[in-house]
């Protein structure tokens, strides 16, 4: 009988230790998932908000509610790409203080495929930016996907589109999805910095010296509109007009500025303004080109001298790069015959991001029209100078003027010739700039006598382009309607170019106050698989990983009887 009480005991005492054990899991589980621990391990610390993010986030007043639309039946990189954003916006939701919310969306979902359709029409029209991707399917064949990789971010009843894809055609797709984890703090935090502040800034648009229109700069106004209150105007020589704006842009003039109209936007600069200058100094009239031939003349602008003395000098030379878009052209077939066929047009460039700085880090190429180029100049340490965009190593200039015709692309260029690489068109200036108009006579220039010339500016900066069409958009007309074409697209090819990131970049740099755009500079070390030690060990990493969890858990229960055993027949 004693022996029979004793076995009850340790049976009860047993089940007590097992019950006591789950009981323990079990509340050691629900309070992990009350708690988000994380230890960021990473060399490259790519799950560490930066200071910038945490200020943002620990700002925000109201809550934010976020639509992911990357989901369903997506490819493997899509895959981590959506980890990725799944785990930034975990991030986000703790140092906001569970201000922001979330929900992944498959927008294939739908009962047929007009439903599917009428879903995806929303969303473009919304802003976001479909990829159609071949995948295969279970009877060998292909099929075509259409996926959205972007967010529709709601703040206020406000919705902002925000496409978090790199989509660059000249680097392997791994890549593009590296560039996109990359950027997807700043971007993410960007929109969310934007929409949750109190301050929304001010940009304006320079008119009065034959600007680019309206309706041609359309695209990026939109998309400007983001981030900015964006105006349009006329200087009309009227001191401290431009005061209240925290970047001005000099789209593609083509009549010369007047002293009144230089001294207003030298003070303004003075005072601690940012100025983006888009223009050249040889002018194309390239509607003549449907003729086939057409005239490149110097045209002066009267700003030469203010930006030499701030550092910078636009070369009145058509810059030629054999790295350049492809223009449809009519050729002869058979005598009588027109075909048309893509040519390489060596006046309209590819011209290459710097790969180190926020703005272009990351970008694709951009696309230029008759470009020049720039030389900085002056020895003034108190002025940084950065090259952002460059031609390639193929490239030439031509002094005007310079007859262009259709004609020369029928033939291949010859590469010995263009002997002229990487020749900077995108220049940035930062630090103190002096005043053009130190020791001049400002009297008859303005009507405010109370008027007291600076003549060195506040810390401040400005980015120099020496081609005005880098910010011009396509128009498609149609009788009396117009409609911009998205900015840098190809419109027979589809394939986009970088010049609308490109400008949101600069003028984002130019007005930044917060160090957001440094987060443009985080790298990721990309950790691809070795193919060929893939293919050689195939069998081998398969045999580790299915037998070797199967044999670990046997041995671990032998190993249990046996100390079971052991323990039990002491007794």
């Amino acid at each position: 009988m004693a022996v029979s009480e004793e076995n009850k005991r340790l049976k009860l005492r047993g089940w007590l230790q097992f019950i006591y054990v789950a009981a323990g899991i079990i509340l050691l589980a629900s309070v992990s998932s009350l708690l988000r621990v994380r230890l960021d391990l990473t060399e490259d610390k790519r799950y560490t908000l930066s200071v910038p993010t945490r200020k943002v986030l620990s700002a925000i007043k109201n809550d934010i509610y976020i639509q992911v639309y990357l989901d369903g039946d997506i490819p493997i990189p899509l895959k981590r790409l959506k980890r990725s954003v799944t785990d930034m916006l975990d991030e986000f939701r703790i140092a906001s203080g569970r201000k922001i919310d979330y929900e992944f969306i498959n927008p294939s979902e739908g009962k047929d495929a007009g439903q599917r359709e009428t879903q995806f029409q929303a969303l473009v029209k919304k802003g976001l930016v479909p990829v159609d991707i071949r995948a295969s399917d279970a009877e060998g064949g292909s099929t075509v996907k259409r996926i959205f990789p972007g967010m529709i971010v709601n703040y206020n009843g406000t919705e902002v589109p925000l496409n978090f894809l790199a989509n660059n055609q000249s680097i392997p797709y791994e890549q593009n999805i590296l560039h996109s984890v990359e950027g997807l703090e700043y971007e993410m935090i960007q929109t969310i910095a934007t929409l949750s502040s109190d301050t929304i800034y001010k940009v304006a648009f320079i008119e009065g010296h034959e600007e680019i229109p309206e309706i041609e700069t359309a695209d990026i106004t939109i998309n400007l509109a983001k981030f900015f209150t964006v105006d349009r105007g006329i200087i009309g020589g009227k001191t401290g007009i431009l005061d209240k704006y925290a970047a001005v842009i000099i789209a593609g003039p083509e009549k010369e500025f007047s002293e009144s109209d230089k001294l207003v936007l030298d003070q303004y600069i003075m005072n601690g303004g940012k100025v983006l200058w888009l223009f050249e100094e040889v002018k194309v009239n390239s509607d003549s080109l449907v003729n086939g031939e057409t005239v490149g003349i110097y045209r002066s602008l009267n700003i030469e001298d203010q930006l030499f003395r701030y550092g910078a000098r636009v070369n009145p030379e058509i810059v030629q790069d054999i790295e350049c878009m492809r223009i449809r052209l009519k050729v002869m077939s058979g005598g009588t015959r027109q075909q048309i066929i893509p040519a390489p047009w060596v006046y309209y460039p590819l011209l290459i991001p710097a790969p180190g700085h926020p703005i272009t880090r990351n970008l694709n190429r951009v696309k230029g029209e008759f470009t020049n180029y720039i030389d900085t100049v002056g020895l003034d340490g108190a002025i940084r100078k950065t090259v952002l965009l460059s031609t390639s190593y193929f490239s030439r200039t031509l002094s005007p003027p310079v007859v262009i015709s259709l004609k020369e692309a029928e033939s291949a260029p010859d590469e010995k010739k263009f002997n002229k690489p990487g020749l900077p068109v995108a220049v940035l200036l930062e630090g103190t700039f002096p005043s053009v108009f130190i020791n001049r006579m400002v009297s008859n220039l303005t009507n405010d006598k109370n008027l007291k010339i600076r003549t060195e500016s506040r810390k401040t900066k400005m980015i120099v382009v020496a081609d005005g069409d880098i910010i011009r958009n396509e128009v498609s007309r149609e009788g009396n309607r117009e409609a911009p074409y998205p900015l840098g697209i190809d419109k027979y090819t589809g394939e986009m170019y970088g010049n609308r990131d490109f400008l949101i970049n600069c003028l984002n740099y130019l007005v930044d106050d917060n160090g957001l755009m440094e987060l443009r500079s985080r790298e990721l070390k990309l950790r691809l698989l070795d193919t060929g030690k893939v293919k050689a060990e195939k069998f081998k990493w398969q045999l580790i990983n299915i037998a070797g969890p199967i044999l670990i858990v046997i041995l671990l229960g032998l190993l249990y009887n046996f100390l079971r055993r052991k323990k039990y027949t002491n007794y």
